[in-house]
């Protein structure tokens, strides 16, 4: 490998300097100030005041369970916005391209779109793994990003870490392991090994195992020469108060937070249990995520039905490896006992 930050970063990008709000220019240490900087209305109400523009009190709290340093950590209005952040500051428009690795999470592909950025597809193998010598066959002086997702949507398999070692060690650009997933698995996070390859960015999230998707909070993960990049483009007040506050709430209480993932886990078991008993089940794929992705006789059909019992599932037949499959999101148990009834249900008429 022999890669250099500064050769694929954007040129317009590396004479910006970052805006500098009233935020910025003055941190408050806790003391008592007559805050007059920032044009903000004085009347208290608790979100009157801009928010901390680099979140402090929330990442020394995540960095801190992470074994990382602040240094190291952007936070973005969910993970879309830290995605995007890389194409902005690494992809020149119409010129550099990506690689993604299909079946996978469709917004590598429309922030592609939407940056004009060339998407070059490589699909996984039967197995749902990374086929790097046709990996490497795509990547060329313009290839900046490669997106791997793992454990991987919609197959919700872990990728085998020796594929993944193999690409950090040879591209010359940036690889994006997006770990949205990774508390429900028992493989390491790629954050671990951070010092040992400076073209490692992992992307996590707070919208799965912590439950909060509707505050929207992404975590980049990266050396600090890559965070300091990122920083330079990001709005200043991309994070705002209310996120920051429930967010920080959240990431301090561990204990609900690993319950309810060994709850889910639980149910997941109970649900693949059923799933390998419904006649019109061929496969289910192995997970390591919060869902399950099953192949069945017709993926269209039996989503319709599940409609008609009043539960939503995902069709995801039309994506790339994945005919006739439907994705199972695991819920609570209620939940689980009325998706399981379901199934057992149109299991019972299959064929009549």
């Amino acid at each position: 490998m022999n890669f250099n930050l500064d050769r694929i970063t954007r040129e317009n990008v590396k004479g910006l300097s970052p805006y500098s709000s009233a935020r910025d220019e003055y941190v408050s240490d806790g003391s008592m100030m007559v805050f007059l900087d920032a044009n903000e209305n004085p009347f208290e109400n608790g979100v009157n005041r801009y928010p901390d523009p680099q979140q402090r009190a929330l990442k020394t709290i995540v960095a801190e369970q992470k074994g990382i340093k602040c240094e190291n950590i952007l936070l973005g209005n969910g993970s879309d916005e830290v995605l995007d952040l890389l194409f902005r500051a690494f992809c020149e428009p119409k010129e550099d391209n990506i690689i993604t690795l299909p079946p996978t999470y469709g917004m590598y592909k429309v922030l592609s779109g939407i940056n004009v950025v060339e998407n070059r597809e490589v699909l996984l193998t039967d197995e749902y793994q990374p086929n790097v010598s046709a990996i490497k066959e795509q990547i060329n002086s313009n290839t900046k990003l490669l997106f791997i997702c793992s454990p991987n949507n919609p197959t919700g398999n872990s990728f085998s870490k020796e594929r993944i070692q193999e690409l950090l060690e040879s591209f010359n650009g940036l690889v994006v392991i997006d770990e949205a997933y990774i508390d429900f698995s028992l493989e390491e996070s790629w954050t671990s090994k951070l010092a040992k390859y400076p073209n490692l960015i992992v992307t996590q999230t707070l919208s799965k195992a912590y439950g909060m998707a509707g505050i929207r909070l992404g975590i980049c993960i990266a050396s600090a020469e890559i965070i300091s990049v990122l920083n330079k483009i990001k709005p200043p007040y991309n994070v705002n108060q209310l996120t920051q506050e429930r967010a920080l709430n959240r990431v301090l209480d561990q204990k609900s937070v690993q319950t309810e993932v060994a709850t889910i886990l639980a149910e997941r078991k109970k649900l693949i249990t059923t799933l390998e008993t419904v006649s019109f089940v061929s496969n289910i794929y192995p997970t390591d995520a919060n869902f399950i992705l099953v192949k069945v006789d017709d993926a269209t059909k039996r989503y319709n039905q599940l409609l008609e019992k009043r539960i939503v599932v995902r069709n995801r037949t039309t994506q790339p490896l994945c005919e006739n499959t439907l994705r199972f999101t695991v819920g609570t148990s209620e939940e689980n006992s009325k998706i399981i009834t379901a199934l057992k249900t149109l299991s019972n008429s299959y064929g009549k």
